[in-house]
């Protein structure tokens, strides 16, 4: 990886992380239940990479979007954060339904991503 390479995925990084902090800081979603905001992010970040996935293209635009601006933008370790801190709680009823929500809403979103960008490819 050349240092062009590296200042592309920082760039990236730099918005996504922008983004994340934003609207973890910014929105509230409630639909019959609370949807944590690391869960919102999660989800839009599952929709926007299910658009990109089916314009299989790698160049810098990769390296920008998917590792750049999808890697820091979603937020794994926060997911999984939140899923100790319910564990420790001994909340695991809430653990298990997290969990699953997360899961299913995030490959749901993903796919209607994916579905979207190839009727318009």
């Amino acid at each position: 990886m050349d240092f062009s390479s590296i200042g592309i995925v920082l760039l990236g990084s730099t918005f996504g992380l922008i983004l994340r902090i934003f609207i973890q800081d910014n929105f509230t979603i409630k639909i019959g239940f609370d949807i944590q905001n690391t869960s919102l992010v999660n989800f839009i970040a599952s929709f926007l990479l299910g658009i990109l996935v089916p314009l299989n293209f790698f160049s810098n635009y990769f390296l920008l979007f998917y590792a750049g601006f999808l890697g820091s933008f979603s937020t794994f370790s926060s997911f999984i954060y939140q899923l100790f801190i319910l564990f420790k709680k001994r909340r695991y009823l809430s653990l298990i339904f997290h969990y699953t929500e997360v899961m299913i809403i995030s490959f749901i979103l993903f796919y209607f991503g994916y579905f979207i960008s190839r009727i318009f490819k």
